[in-house]
């Protein structure tokens, strides 16, 4: 067995039924774009509500911001950074070349993630490396993790990289609330290769046949609405 993650935690995480549908080790779902201003946009257009700047990855390019979705769990807009130098290498998950924004990956916790990853190479799936990571928050407050490496980008972003927040105090505690994740599956032109992995990481990600690979999440909204994003 690789070592078990908490399930998510705070209000409702386990009392509401909803929260079945949706993995119990879900950290974080990633929606990419190409420009950090449309992206905010076209988020605060379906959800009702406008996300808050959660800070630049400078050996990245890139910066976001964030919305809770309940509990532990979160969105984080993804995007270019508009105040970062010019730079040859791409960026995370290829969001400089998206169309439009779309859920390119997401996050789930994990502790001991060094055994985590060998655990997991034992079973031929392979995490890559795990990096630390950090950002600064508006307010100066410096967050760190450590992280999977994102680069793997297994099945098409289905298949997540690893989180460990350490004793940084957990995002989505500190961020807007943009409604409540009720549900979150994938799509793939063969589902099964997909659970195959999931299964190898011990992973419950619910994945159904689709033309073309697709992360989907079902909020509710502050209002009461139902949105789906992929």
């Amino acid at each position: 067995m690789l070592p078990p993650t908490p399930p998510a935690s705070g209000p409702g995480a386990q009392s509401d039924p909803d929260a079945q549908a949706v993995p119990a080790n879900l950290d974080h779902l990633l929606l990419g774009t190409a420009d950090l201003e449309e992206g905010v946009a076209w988020v605060a257009d379906r959800l009702g509500v406008e996300a808050a700047f959660g800070g630049r990855h400078a050996n990245l390019g890139t910066a976001n911001y964030l919305l809770s979705l309940g509990g532990d769990i979160y969105l984080e807009i993804l995007g270019p950074d508009p105040d970062a130098p010019p730079r040859e290498a791409p960026l995370p998950f290829g969001i400089e070349g998206l169309d439009e924004p779309r859920l390119v990956a997401w996050a789930a916790r994990g502790t001991d993630l060094e055994a985590l990853v060998a655990r997991a190479s034992g079973r031929g799936v392979s995490l890559g490396p795990v990096r630390p990571g950090s950002r600064l928050r508006p307010d100066g407050t410096e967050l760190r993790w450590e992280i999977t490496a994102f680069t793997a980008f297994l099945h098409d972003g289905l298949v997540p990289f690893f989180i460990d927040w350490g004793a940084t105090p957990h995002p989505a505690r500190a961020t807007p609330a943009g409604g409540r994740l009720i549900s979150f599956r994938a799509e793939h032109p063969d589902p099964s290769a997909v659970r195959s992995t999931l299964d190898a990481l011990d992973l419950a990600l619910e994945v159904d046949e689709g033309p073309e690979p697709a992360l989907v999440a079902r909020i509710r909204t502050l209002g009461g609405d139902e949105v789906a994003l992929r």
